[in-house]
């Protein structure tokens, strides 16, 4: 899986989305709410994967097309972008960790892959069936995961800069400030000036 990039691990918005999934879980499920999944290409041809529970599907079709549009893309068709995206039982070490050690314990346990990124972080990814074992054995062995979800992950990733990588963050941004979206995937990597200067600005 060469390309891992979705834009929960940007960490400037963990804690916002956090928070999120907090109050959604505290308040439970609602009669008439369903989850429903929406597809769409951001600027530059980004693919984005927006999940919500609603009660009014063609409510939340219409905030979705309109943040879309707004933003310089375009809501797709059921399917257009879902093939991108693997379902995956991902679990991440913050920097620091030691990949080298925690390679063969992962393997040993059951992932099928250990992605270490350039912040010496650590990604370990496996079968969503099997998840809740590589992460007890992982746990077992002292290596106890910052966050660890079964998730969406890009198959590919495509690189953003420049204006269309900051229309692309607003597209993002403004996906999961509506009220009825759980969880936003894309299969953008936004370049790391980019990402300094949206630092610096908040």
């Amino acid at each position: 899986m060469p390309g891992h990039s979705r834009w929960a691990n940007i960490q400037r918005r963990e804690g916002a989305r956090a928070r999120k999934r907090l109050q959604q879980l505290a308040s439970g499920p609602q009669e008439g709410r369903a989850a429903v999944c929406y597809e769409g290409y951001g600027p530059g041809g980004a693919a984005v994967m927006v999940e919500c529970v609603t009660d009014d599907r063609n409510r939340v079709r219409a905030e979705l097309r309109r943040a879309f549009a707004q933003h310089g893309g375009q809501l797709g068709a059921e399917g257009s972008v879902d093939y991108l995206f693997n379902t995956v039982g991902l679990m991440t070490y913050p920097p620091g960790t030691d990949g080298e050690r925690l390679m063969p314990v992962a393997l040993e346990a059951g992932a099928e892959e250990v992605v270490p990124n350039a912040d010496t972080s650590v990604d370990v990814l496996s079968d969503p069936l099997e998840f809740v074992a590589v992460r007890a054995a992982l746990t077992r062995h002292g290596f106890v995961p910052a966050t660890a979800e079964v998730t969406r992950r890009a198959a590919t990733a495509l690189e953003l800069s420049g204006e269309t990588a900051e229309a692309m963050v607003r597209l993002l941004e403004a996906l999961e400030a509506l009220d009825e979206v759980r969880d936003v995937y894309s299969n953008v990597e936004i370049a790391a000036e980019v990402l300094s200067r949206l630092s610096a600005s908040c």
